[in-house]
């Protein structure tokens, strides 16, 4: 007999030992573990795992850059504080000349009401004008274009996960649950086997999937930062569930063909196919959505 062993990258998981009868069927499967999906997954994952690394140095970057404006904005504040200090000064001289001329009072208030005027007028021009300089190199510095990216990055996920979710949720609400009420009646048009066999995993993946799609909308709520790593541990035990379901899914079209040539059961699944949600789409088409997520 020849033995090998399955080792797993995730700490939990319990090294598999493993034999066959001779050298041919262990080097089979040795090449079908090899090229398994979960390899694949984990390779995914790595990459998502990277993307955030990516993101979070964008965040640190804009931490660097909101420090800079800051201090461009100080910067600003004295530089209008020793404006204002000239400008009383001009006022205090201005007071002197005044009180030394034989003018009428009331051309000298209103010659003060003038200055006045001009004073306040420069210094908004001056705050406008240092603002507009902040905020246009901001536009065009590399760190906003970095920024714009990962907006885009992280709200198509979160669009593209709400999209999933509610895939998921006709899937169990609009078929599953049905049908497994269905197989309980006195005159059931399918077994709770069939049921069981075509629906596979569907209602487990689409609770984690919410669970995961609630923490990417919480976390964006904090929005600019954003910590994403442990929401992605939530997607491991994921893994072998969708392998399960893939392993499972030619299986499961090949039970609701069968079921379907029951004419109670095609009536009845065609009911449900008619239901505004499903949008004309069919059973089948909503038991592919999980196969485009592996």
């Amino acid at each position: 007999q020849h033995y090998f062993t399955v080792n797993f990258n995730h700490e939990n998981q319990k090294t598999l030992e493993l034999r066959t009868e001779d050298a041919k069927d262990c080097d089979e499967w040795v090449a079908a573990i090899a090229h398994a999906s979960y390899r694949n997954l984990a390779t995914e994952h790595e990459a998502l795992m990277q993307k955030y690394l990516h993101l979070l140095q964008i965040v640190e970057t804009e931490k660097t850059v909101a420090k800079q404006l800051r201090q461009q904005i100080e910067d600003g504040e004295i530089e209008i504080e020793r404006l204002k200090a000239e400008i009383a000064s001009l006022l205090k001289d201005h007071e002197r000349i005044q009180a030394g001329q034989t003018s009428a009072p009331s051309d000298d208030d209103s010659d003060i009401k003038k200055i006045k005027k001009v004073q306040s007028f420069l210094r908004g021009w001056l705050c406008r004008r240092k603002w507009k300089t902040i905020i246009q190199d901001y536009i065009r510095s590399p760190h906003a274009d970095s920024m714009r990216k990962r907006n885009q990055v992280v709200f198509s996920m979160l669009e593209a996960e709400a999209e999933y979710v509610q895939q998921l949720h006709i899937l169990v609400n609009n078929f599953l649950r049905p049908l497994r009420m269905a197989a309980s009646s006195k005159k059931p048009p399918i077994t709770h086997d069939d049921v069981s066999s075509i629906f596979l995993n569907s209602e487990t993946i689409m609770f984690l999937h919410q669970i995961f799609y609630q923490g990417l909308k919480a976390r964006i709520s904090s929005w600019p930062t954003l910590v994403l790593a442990d929401l992605f541990d939530i997607l491991l035990p994921m893994l072998n569930i969708y392998q399960e379901f893939v392993r499972n899914h030619q299986y499961s079209l090949q039970i609701l063909a069968h079921c379907k040539q029951n004419r109670d059961f095609d009536k009845l699944l065609k009911h449900y196919e008619a239901k505004p949600d499903c949008e004309e789409r069919t059973l089948e088409t909503f038991l592919t959505y999980p196969m485009f997520q592996v």
